[in-house]
């Protein structure tokens, strides 16, 4: 008969001995957003631009009615073991700011004719060899709600290549009650607290889809998207009780309870198939779900 010694009696590694620079590091990813603004004025005019003393705000600032752009930068590398770092910022700054804004600019003012996603992808080689190879992805936000991303091939032999994904959020209201079948009411109670209330309770859900599109020409569009989640999603679940309003949920019809996490799944169920069947070999590749700010789940995970 073996017996539990209680935790206090317990051997436990002493932690004070426990060398971390002696264990092996895996890789994090480091992300940096480089913000700038595209004005109309020229560049080396007399007081088209404020001095570069706002890092946070974007340099060069906005004047006027410029254009406001924010990139992120990911890379990833393994820490130095003295110094905490594996690439210092102001490299990825530098870099950022020499191969891809420049580019973004004279195609924001159309001196060039071209798509978001093919700058990223034209420019990322050059940001890469300038950050030593570390490069996982570049995502420019065109606006708070909208994004296109390159994300960079791995350099194993079986990785996924080098692709674009465009992202874009959306917004529904709703009602819905948290309340499983195969609970009592107690259990249920229990389990869900408020959120089992028998005459439901409402969200402002915040739903982005990202979609990885099959090349850099423009063939999907954010239009595209937008007019399939108007007509598959928005105009079907919007100012709805899920519960008794929409069969996916309604669980006396085989549905699911309307958690955030079967929305984000439900979701995705409806989108995918729409999204691949447009000629363009554009793939969902996942839906995000806010049920609050503090609350999301993303399908598939």
């Amino acid at each position: 008969m073996s017996v539990s010694l209680p935790l206090h009696h317990q051997t436990v590694p002493n932690t004070d001995s426990v060398s971390l620079n002696a264990a092996p590091r895996a890789a994090v990813l480091l992300s940096r957003a480089v913000r700038f603004a595209v004005n109309r004025q020229s560049l080396g005019a007399p007081g088209s631009n404020p001095p570069d003393r706002n890092g946070y705000g974007g340099v060069p600032a906005v004047v006027g009615f410029g254009q406001y752009l924010e990139l992120i930068v990911t890379c990833r590398g393994k820490a130095d073991p003295v110094t905490g770092y594996f690439i210092d910022i102001k490299t990825i700054d530098q870099g950022t700011r020499a191969h891809v804004v420049p580019a973004i600019s004279a195609a924001c003012r159309g001196e060039v004719q071209t798509t978001p996603e093919a700058v990223l992808a034209a420019t990322a080689p050059a940001l890469s060899a300038s950050l030593g190879g570390t490069l996982a992805s570049l995502r420019l936000n065109l606006s708070p709600f909208s994004s296109i991303e390159h994300s960079m091939a791995m350099t194993s032999p079986d990785a996924a290549p080098a692709r674009a994904i465009l992202r874009q959020r959306f917004e529904i209201a709703a009602a819905h009650r948290l309340h499983a079948a195969g609970l009592s009411d107690e259990e249920n109670r229990a389990t869900f607290g408020k959120c089992n209330h028998p005459a439901g309770h409402g969200h402002n859900y915040v739903f982005e889809p990202a979609v990885a599109l099959a090349d850099t020409s423009g063939r999907f569009t954010l239009a595209m998207l937008e007019a399939m989640v108007y007509e598959h999603l928005t105009l079907p679940f919007d100012h709805t009780h899920l519960n008794l309003d929409r069969q996916e949920f309604d669980q006396s019809r085989g549905g699911l309870n309307p958690s955030v996490e079967n929305i984000a799944q439900v979701f995705f169920s409806i989108l995918q198939p729409v999204v691949a069947y447009c000629p363009s070999g554009a793939k969902l590749l996942q839906m995000t779900v806010w049920e609050t700010e503090k609350t999301s789940a993303q399908y598939p995970g």
